[in-house]
């Protein structure tokens, strides 16, 4: 993961993909935003064709940028539970558009 500097530019959307680069990011917030809160075992089931440490990497860069929350619970055995944060629900209506833009050009 490469950290966004404004030295390296000041162009929004080149800050935007930074962050949500990549193939996975965008479904895992997805599944998060349509079921709330989910436990990573879930979430893995949910996504589908995702490596264990692809999804442990894209979840740990998510809670980096304040995306979602990650909520550890302390008890054997151990239960993580993952959901959108403030921050990550202002990417919903961008999300719900990506959602509607593919419905609309799935077949095109």
């Amino acid at each position: 993961m490469e950290a966004y500097t404004e030295e390296k530019s000041n162009c929004p959307l080149t800050y935007v993909l930074s962050i949500m680069g990549g193939k996975w990011k965008a479904i895992i917030l997805w599944h998060l935003t349509n079921h709330g809160v989910l436990r990573y075992g879930d979430l893995k089931r949910s996504v589908g064709g995702i490596t264990h440490k692809m999804l442990s990497q894209q979840l740990k860069e998510l809670v980096e940028y304040d995306l979602i929350h990650r909520k550890e619970y302390h008890q054997i055995p151990p239960k993580v539970e993952y959901s959108l944060s403030e921050k990550g629900q202002t990417l919903i209506p961008i999300l719900n558009a990506m959602s509607e833009w593919g419905k609309h050009n799935i077949n095109n």
